[in-house]
């Protein structure tokens, strides 16, 4: 008897599951937080003043950007030698860098002058390329040059109607001109007016 029950313990401890393994079904939860992964932390890159997912093509993510046009996007491309289809999240700060500096000195990096936004500028006479916050100031500052200076473009300007000679007789009336105004149902009528008084001396 004392054997059996030897042998029965021992076929017992056999059959229990190693140590660190568990019933499928009651997987415990660690308590720990993993470390977000390297695609976690490049889910959103900034290039210049915009947040691009970084899931998007280098070609496309550069559109997005004010300033820079899908030709524009193409040559930057073609100078750095980077590939149109590669994604956002995958390039090193040291490339951002350097796709930010082209963005704003394509001149530098060879890029023809004709793709570039500002020609001959009227101070310095240079050819220039602006993008986002520094083209939207420089094209307030043109708009209050034309202001300044009452050309026609200028006084259209002010006046706050279309400049580059669109019709104006069925568009762009929102906000100048009004419709017929309709009278309101049970509003007072208007008082007669008084009958006017006859000169002395005149015909009856």
């Amino acid at each position: 008897m004392d054997e059996n029950l030897e042998k029965t313990k021992e076929d017992k401890i056999e059959k229990k599951q190693p140590e660190g393994l568990e019933k499928p079904g009651k997987a415990k939860t660690p308590h720990f937080k993993s470390e977000p992964s390297t695609e976690e932390a490049q889910s959103i890159v900034r290039i210049i003043d915009k947040d691009v997912p970084g899931d998007t093509s280098i070609w496309k993510a550069l559109t997005k950007v004010r300033g820079i046009s899908f030709m524009l996007s193409s040559a930057i491309c073609t100078v750095l030698d980077l590939d149109r289809s590669t994604k956002v999240g995958n390039l090193t700060p040291e490339q951002i860098a350097k796709i930010e500096d082209c963005a704003k000195n394509p001149a530098k990096y060879g890029i023809p002058p004709w793709l570039l936004n500002r020609r001959k500028d009227l101070e310095s006479g240079e050819d220039k390329h602006l993008v986002s916050a520094d083209l939207l100031l420089q094209k307030s500052f043109d708009i209050r040059f034309l202001k300044k200076i009452r050309c026609y473009r200028g006084i259209r300007h002010g006046k706050g109607l279309k400049v580059r000679g669109q019709r104006t007789r069925t568009t762009g009336r929102k906000g100048k001109t009004l419709g017929v105004k309709r009278k309101k149902k049970g509003a007072p009528s208007a008082a007669p007016a008084a009958p006017a008084k006859e000169e002395k001396g005149g015909k009856k």
